[in-house]
């Protein structure tokens, strides 16, 4: 066990809320994982954007997360570590770049150090709302770890 995790007191929902929004802006890196093609469950690290509601990723329109995401928009995103996990359950509708916007697109591109229209493979960029977003970092914070239900954030 990490140095003074497993003792440190459960976070309050407004601590937990707090961390939460703030890992939700300052992380680059988040998993994805996708299910729904034939090519089954798929699990890859991406890069996003979020928006203060929204994440924003781009992958491979012919990736498995692509086809999977095309296919079936259910997605279940991760960021951080098993002992200061952030859970999201959502829903990915394609954007296309047309859509997106030069200024959407470029705060993409900045914030991830990605930009994947100088690429000569076709990319998909996907919107994720969130539905449901749980918090925790050890057993001791499982009861209230659910933060969003329906798309609503618990404050």
């Amino acid at each position: 066990m990490g140095a003074g995790v497993a003792s440190a007191p459960p976070r309050g929902r407004e601590e937990r809320l707090r961390d939460t929004r703030r890992r939700l802006e300052t992380d680059v890196d988040l998993w994805v994982a996708t299910s729904g093609s034939q090519d089954g469950v798929h699990l890859v690290p991406l890069s996003y954007l979020w928006d203060g509601s929204v994440f924003l990723i781009s992958t491979p329109r012919a990736s498995v997360t692509g086809r999977n995401l095309l296919g079936d928009g259910r997605v279940r995103l991760s960021l951080g570590t098993t002992r200061d996990v952030v859970i999201v359950d959502g829903a990915a509708e394609p954007v296309d770049t047309a859509e997106l916007g030069d200024e959407r697109r470029a705060a993409f591109a900045t914030r991830t150090g990605f930009d994947p229209s100088g690429i000569a493979e076709p990319y998909q960029y996907f919107v994720i709302r969130p539905r449901r977003i749980l918090a925790w970092r050890e057993a001791n914070e499982l009861r209230g770890r659910v933060l969003m239900r329906d798309g609503s954030w618990l404050d």
